[in-house]
């Protein structure tokens, strides 16, 4: 799809919500496994495919831009004959896809979930750093950042004391292809600022952020929830930057409440 193999699961039921959810960075489909699992048994239908150089699917070398990331999405779609509008969510990067989405094809959306993200434009020495991170990935590999990243992506209170939470987080990470997380990271360096996509939004959106998250504190939470007209904020006790991993009880409370209050379709 869309000139890669793409690697997805496509796990549920009809009669609910399609609901497509986006990994981060630098991790996989598997991200999203609570989740995956509540909303199937709740009769949605769920979609979680691996990233362009992540997980299974085809490893592209170079620079992947958010626009390429949202144009496997839409291949994807239409490789499922998707075609009624989806309720589209993503976590840190996968959020700024989603964003990108939104912007790209809003007719094919009937809701958001932005978890652990950021709408604002990369800065200077923002883009600097993950030039420097993509050369340092292609360099040594994932394992020295995996190791330092950790606690940040998790929190150490889950480290300690859930701890197969944070060896899935770890796995994930040590799995990536550092040629994928590279070229991700030179893109996402490039990325617009999507603030005014926030503001144009038509469709309700969920934005949820842990409220020990170092890389997308809750005041940049707050920034979009501000901002989107239609939006309901969840702050997720007890938990870093992956809140749906961490406290999966309580993002899939934020998560299924909000699904429910959506609009009914129609026709």
């Amino acid at each position: 799809m869309n000139g890669i193999t793409t690697a997805y699961e496509d796990t549920g039921g009809t009669g609910g919500e399609t609901i497509l959810l986006i990994h981060g960075h630098p991790f996989d489909h598997t991200m999203w496994a609570p989740q995956t699992a509540a909303l199937a048994t709740a009769g949605h239908r769920v979609l979680v495919p691996d990233l362009r150089g992540y997980g299974a699917s085809q490893v592209v070398p170079g620079v992947t831009r958010l626009e390429t990331f949202a144009a496997d999405l839409a291949a994807l779609l239409d490789h499922l004959e998707v075609t009624e509008r989806i309720v589209l969510g993503g976590l840190s990067m996968g959020g700024q896809i989603v964003m990108e989405c939104a912007r790209r094809f809003p007719e094919r959306l009937r809701a958001l979930v932005l978890a652990g993200t950021s709408a604002r434009a990369e800065t200077d020495d923002g883009r600097r750093q993950r030039n420097a991170m993509a050369d340092r990935l292609l360099r040594e590999g994932m394992r020295g950042y995996t190791e330092e990243v950790l606690d940040k992506m998790v929190a150490p209170r889950t480290i300690a004391t859930r701890p197969a939470v944070a060896e899935h987080v770890r796995r994930m990470m040590l799995g990536t292809p550092p040629e994928g997380a590279a070229a991700a990271l030179r893109g996402r360096a490039e990325r617009p600022d999507y603030t005014g996509t926030l503001t144009g939004l038509a469709v309700p959106a969920l934005v949820a952020v842990g409220r020990d998250d170092t890389y997308t504190p809750v005041a940049e939470a707050a920034f979009l929830h501000a901002r989107i007209p239609d939006a309901r904020l969840a702050v997720i006790e007890g938990a870093a930057h992956l809140p749906n991993l961490e406290q999966p009880r309580a993002f899939d409370a934020a998560l299924t409440g909000f699904l429910a209050e959506l609009p009914e379709r129609v026709g």
